[in-house]
């Protein structure tokens, strides 16, 4: 396929290719999805990004490219905030280059409506936390979306998204939980069929892949020391992904 998935993540991925939770008994997650990362100003002779012959869509890339630009001065809005509730300047995770150079990717996904017998029990997306910062998700309405507060605990409860016109769905990510040790807990979510088509966008956005993430002083002391070991964000993120598309 023309547009197929290439070694920068970027492109077209198909049914089953991506299984999420590893424990799962199926070939992969029944989504389908489409990678599209940071759009420049001007056409990039290596842009890793696949996109569809312009006589067919013609507004695509300028709709993406606004959509990336929306999204992240959203990012950047949420990330203060976060920040602030640290005991950190508001520019905290700009001034360390956290959202300079990042990695941040648009993902259009859409899940089937109707399954195979063979598909009976599998998840459109199987449980798992996303990896990086934060995450922005829209969607159609359509239900499935579930999240578990308490990942840890067993059995786990999983509870329903409701969907609300208008409203962003936030989802803090592995590397700001592990920056934050625990004080921001990364979002374990799924996505189960419901025997309708469903619609979504997500937006990731990662740290630049040199920078070290490390616990910050301010959600740390002896009583409470790091539980995570310092890893950069490329390391972590690849580690993730190739855990993904075994």
């Amino acid at each position: 396929m023309l547009l197929q998935r290439n070694s920068s993540h970027r492109g077209y991925t198909p049914p089953y290719a991506e299984k999420l939770d590893a424990s799962s008994e199926f070939q992969g997650d029944l989504k389908e999805s489409f990678y599209i990362g940071a759009v420049g100003d001007v056409d990039m002779p290596n842009d890793p990004n696949q996109w569809p012959p312009k006589e067919r869509f013609p507004s695509w890339k300028n709709t993406m490219k606004l959509y990336h630009e929306a999204a992240l001065a959203a990012a950047k809005k949420i990330l203060s905030l976060i920040a602030l509730s640290l005991d950190l300047e508001a520019e905290f995770f700009q001034n360390i280059g956290a959202v300079n150079c990042s990695s941040e990717v648009i993902r259009l996904l859409h899940y089937p409506g109707e399954l195979n017998e063979s598909d009976n029990g599998n998840y459109g997306a199987s449980a798992h936390s996303d990896y990086g910062m934060i995450t922005l998700l829209v969607t159609d309405g359509t239900p499935g979306l579930q999240i578990c507060r308490e990942k840890d605990r067993h059995p786990q409860l999983w509870e329903d998204v409701h969907h609300v016109d208008g409203t962003l769905i936030v989802n803090i990510g592995d590397l700001l939980e592990r920056w934050t040790n625990c004080a921001f807990r990364s979002t374990l979510h799924r996505v189960v069929a419901v025997g309708r088509e469903r619609y979504s966008a997500a937006y990731f956005l990662d740290p630049r892949p040199d920078l070290v993430v490390q616990c910050l002083e301010s959600c740390c002391c002896e009583a409470y020391p790091p539980r995570f070991l310092p890893i950069t964000a490329g390391d972590y993120l690849k580690e993730r992904l190739s855990a993904t598309y075994k």
